[in-house]
Formats: structure tokens, C-alpha cells, sequence
């Protein structure tokens, strides 16, 4: 439960944007306040069921905006090629060793 929750959490920072202002106030209030679907119910006078669908309809516009852009995986990706750098770097790498990362890292847009 925990890496789902974590991935929404960063499929929310790169996508909230795109999102419905409805949708991001329901987003928020569901992974970041920890509300549930009763008390943001209650909060913006609709039903459980529609804080349910917006949940839903919003995990599944930033999934496929994931799956088109490709924001969250090309992070993930730097953020790998980062801590390998900078484990290279802690054993007194040649140039070639950082260079054929940092050549990596550059070619991925």
C-alpha cells in the first residue's frame, strides 16, 4: 500500500497541473490530509461515491499522462543515474567511469 500511495503522491507533482481544480482538491485531501471519503464528502457537499470516481478518475488521467509523457519514469531514471554517480565518485573514479554515466544521463531527453 505504502508504493502506491508514494507513487500517486509523485504522479501528483508532476501532473496536478493537469488536473481539474475539483480533482486536485480531492487529491489533496485524500493523500496528503489522510481524510476519507466520507469527511471530504462531507467537506465539499458531494457524495462518497463522487469523492470515490474523482480518486479514480484522477489516478487513471495521471497514469496514462505517465504512460504518453513519461515525467515520472525519466525522474526516476536521473535520480538512479545521480546515485551511481555519486557512489563512482566516493571510490576515486577514472573520468571514464563518470563520463560514460553523465553521457547516459544527458541522452535521456
Amino acid at each position: 500500500m505504502l508504493e502506491e500511495t508514494t507513487r500517486v503522491n509523485l504522479l501528483y507533482d508532476f501532473y496536478a497541473p493537469l488536473l481539474t481544480e475539483k480533482q486536485r482538491q480531492v487529491m489533496e485531501l485524500y493523500f496528503y490530509e489522510d481524510w476519507s471519503f466520507g469527511e471530504i464528502a462531507n467537506h465539499l457537499g458531494i457524495s462518497r461515491q463522487g469523492v470515490h470516481e474523482t480518486v479514480k478518475r484522477s489516478r487513471s488521467t495521471m497514469e496514462n499522462l505517465e504512460e504518453e509523457l513519461g515525467l515520472l519514469t525519466k525522474h526516476l531514471r536521473r535520480r538512479e543515474l545521480a546515485d551511481r554517480i555519486l557512489e563512482r565518485l566516493e571510490g576515486h573514479p577514472t573520468q571514464k567511469d563518470v563520463e560514460e554515466l553523465l553521457k547516459e544521463l544527458l541522452g535521456m531527453d
